[in-house]
């Protein structure tokens, strides 16, 4: 009996599908495989879905919109091809899948090699840096088309060219484009149309087809003519997914004959809208110009005056002026005059009386003098108020009448027998002169003072 699994032994369907893919991943290296393409889809983001397959087996493969476009191949169904890619498996349907790097026809692989190497060294010499390519002329006078005079691809250019301009020369220079010797005709056709320079763009162009076809589009004698020739070349190899030595040295690349056309050709209709763009812009531009000169005209008009209409509008004006000049002389001359009379008053009141002066001078002399007589008198007689006042106050006059002042050693006047000691000596200070004695008794009774 089997054991019965714990929740941490059961495992969901993703992370079985990771764990197979990381194991198909890690185990397999990147390989070369060989089959032929079926059940091709491909989606509108550019991703490529198929199966390859051989008699007994079929494998799922993806190829990814940015390596589809590198290899330069066009898949169909049927093609055999040789890929190489990484074994792996897509999680969400866990189906088993190789996911594409690379990508080539089957049998093919020394042309896709030799192919890379040109590439390679032709861009180590510079021949395909952005900076030598040439802007096509927007409005070429001739237009020169390298490729097959039985070529479909020369139907479409000659057809859009017609289309889009019809009034420009087309200068054909024929060459095969397929076969033994291709490459070498289409090099001198690239010289004769630049020696010739009767053209201001060539078009060097072929239809579609498979490596071998567009082969001679990359020998290296072609790159050294396209990249020797002074006339600008749009290149027009194949269909939008064929990628040629041409295209990379070629000043433009366009996806197809029909694009290469468009691109070296200015439009008709283009063209048409913008003469008619540019037609309406000028009938805009001479209407205002048209209005701003009316404008300026009637405002001259109405400036240009008879010159008898002037002189009279000049004289009112001068009239207008001396009236204005005459009331302004008048009003400066009236305040002029008051301010005369004005001064003629000020003056007049500050103009001298001698006679009037010298009375009023005696009558001040009069008044200050009878002022001063009594100032003196009042003033004597405060004074004597004074000195009888000081006279009746002066200790002196009272020792004049027999009294004396005791005034202690420090020279203090003695009011009170309380302020004198038993046995202490005093001054007796008298009418005329002074003399000493000493206290017998200062109880306060009077004693006999001993002399």
């Amino acid at each position: 009996m089997l054991p019965t699994p714990t929740q941490s032994d059961v495992i969901s369907v993703s992370t079985l599908n990771r764990m197979a893919r990381d194991l198909l991943e890690a185990g397999l290296p990147a390989v070369w495989i060989g089959g032929e393409i079926s059940n091709l889809t491909v989606a509108a983001s550019g991703h490529a879905y198929f199966s390859l397959k051989d008699s007994s087996a079929q494998v799922r493969c993806v190829m990814f919109r940015q390596r589809l476009a590198a290899a330069g191949l066009r898949l169909a169904e049927g093609m055999q091809v040789e890929l190489r890619g990484t074994v792996t498996l897509y999680e969400a349907r866990g189906d088993y899948q190789i996911n594409v790097a690379t990508l080539r026809s089957a049998g093919l692989g020394r042309l896709f090699e030799a192919f890379e190497r040109l590439k390679a060294r032709l861009a180590a010499e510079g021949l395909f840096d952005e900076a030598k390519k040439r802007a096509i002329p927007a409005h070429p006078r001739a237009i020169g088309v390298v490729t097959s005079p039985a070529a479909a691809a020369l139907r479409d250019v000659l057809s859009t060219l017609k289309r889009r301009a019809p009034a420009i020369p087309v200068v054909l220079y024929p060459t095969p484009v397929q076969g033994d010797g291709a490459a070498q005709k289409i090099a001198d056709a690239i010289r004769i149309a630049g020696a010739r320079a009767e053209v201001d763009v060539l078009i060097v162009c072929r239809g579609g087809g498979s490596i071998e076809d567009l082969w001679a589009f990359n020998e290296e004698v072609v790159a050294r003519a396209l990249a020797a020739c002074p006339i600008p070349v749009v290149s027009g190899v194949g269909h939008e997914t064929d990628f040629t030595i041409c295209d990379f040295v070629a000043d433009l690349r366009a996806p197809t004959p029909t694009g290469a056309a468009e691109r070296a050709s200015p439009s008709r209709e283009q063209m048409t809208s913008q003469v008619e763009l540019a037609r309406r812009r000028l009938e805009r531009a001479l209407a205002r110009l048209m209005t701003d000169k009316a404008q300026q005209l009637d405002y001259l008009a109405r400036r240009l005056t008879h010159p008898g209409e002037k002189l009279a509008r000049q004289r009112e004006r001068l009239a207008a002026t001396r009236q204005r000049l005459t009331l302004l002389a008048e009003a400066r001359l009236s305040g002029a005059r008051r301010g005369l009379s004005a001064a003629e008053t000020r003056l007049a009141r500050c103009r001298p009386r001698p006679a009037e002066t010298a009375r009023e001078l005696d009558r001040l002399g009069h008044a200050l003098r009878r002022a001063l007589v009594e100032r003196l008198a009042r003033q004597r007689l405060a004074l004597a108020q004074h000195e009888a006042t000081l006279v009746a106050l002066n200790p002196e006059a009272v020792l004049s009448r027999g009294y004396a002042i005791v005034e202690k050693a420090d020279g203090s006047a003695v009011k009170s027998p309380g302020q004198l000691a038993q046995g202490e000596r005093v001054t007796l200070r008298l009418a005329e002169g002074s003399t000493h004695a000493r206290v017998d008794h200062s109880s306060g009774a009077q004693g006999e003072l001993p002399f």
